[in-house]
């Protein structure tokens, strides 16, 4: 069979046939007076194939693979697949933000068009989140690290509402504010209360101690002494090599009392987003709230 016969056919243009030759998509052999020419089941039945798969939205390469026998048609299909959801949840993404901008008071779009701004895609959003908690717990072990982040850096939601992008977008422009990461830092590491060398295992410790402490949070439980407070006490005496005592308490204190709001909003947000009452960093907060309690009780 000629090209202009399997262009027939086909119900194709010679050009298309040529161009699928040319990319090493369809396979030709040539006659004695140089022309193309096909195996004419073997070549309708590729061109068809082409086409369906082409309706669908399967890029050329991939269309290769399938009938080169590189890939079969079940996982081209679901590259294609994997390719749509990630399209689908930018334009889910970027519909939820047109939306928020659109029902803001029109004096109040241009500071919520520059909020939006901070993450105008899910995705890069979270990995801004992400290096950010990386930058102050790289110490910590991977497997508690993805444990902390699944707590703390909340996936972009699949379907996103304006208030979910706008949330999301205020949640990354806190990371990006300068005095963010020193606050934060501060509030962890308490840097004022002597070197800590092994790093991870007090990040592990105090871990634990959180998560023993969000159900009490999660109760409405009050801060107050108790072994909860004795543990995280212990976490960062132990750190440092020293001992739980009135004056590590009192000085455990001094660190613990700076409260950076825009830390809490980002608790206070991430809370919304993961649909829970309290947070990781909310119990860190009902610590340091019992160790306030604790110090000033003995006094």
């Amino acid at each position: 069979m000629g090209i202009g016969q399997l262009a027939a056919a086909a119900d194709l243009p010679v050009r298309t046939i040529r161009f699928y030759c040319d990319h090493g998509i369809l396979e030709s052999q040539r006659s004695s007076g140089g022309h193309r020419v096909f195996d004419a089941d073997i070549a309708i039945g590729h061109v068809v194939l082409i086409r369906r798969l082409r309706a669908l939205g399967l890029g050329l390469p991939v269309i290769a693979d399938v009938l080169h026998d590189q890939r079969s048609l079940g996982e081209a299909v679901a590259v294609q697949c994997a390719e749509l959801d990630v399209e689908l949840a930018t334009l889910a993404w970027r519909r939820a933000s047109l939306r928020a901008i659109e029902s803001a008071p029109p004096k109040q779009r241009a500071a919520r068009l520059a909020l939006l701004a901070a993450a105008q895609d899910g995705h890069a959003a979270h990995e801004e989140l992400v290096r950010f908690w990386r930058s102050i717990l790289g110490a910590m072990g991977p497997k508690h690290f993805d444990g902390y982040l699944a707590m703390s850096v909340p996936e972009p939601p699949a379907s996103p509402d304006p208030t979910d992008v706008l949330a999301y977008a205020e949640l990354t422009d806190i990371v990006t504010r300068p005095r963010s990461k020193a606050a934060v830092w501060e509030q962890i590491w308490k840097t004022q209360l002597g070197q800590i060398r092994d790093q991870r295992g007090f990040l592990t410790d105090l871990a634990r101690v959180c998560l023993n402490v969000l159900p009490l949070v999660t109760q409405g439980v009050q801060p107050h002494p108790g072994s909860e407070l004795d543990a995280f006490v212990a976490a960062h005496a132990t750190a440092r090599k020293q001992h739980d005592s009135p004056h590590f308490r009192g000085r455990l204190l001094q660190e613990a009392r700076y409260a950076d709001p825009n830390t809490s909003r980002y608790w206070a947000l991430t809370a919304e987003l993961l649909g829970t009452p309290a947070t990781v960093g909310h119990a860190h907060h009902w610590l340091c709230q019992a160790l306030n309690y604790s110090v000033h009780l003995k006094r």
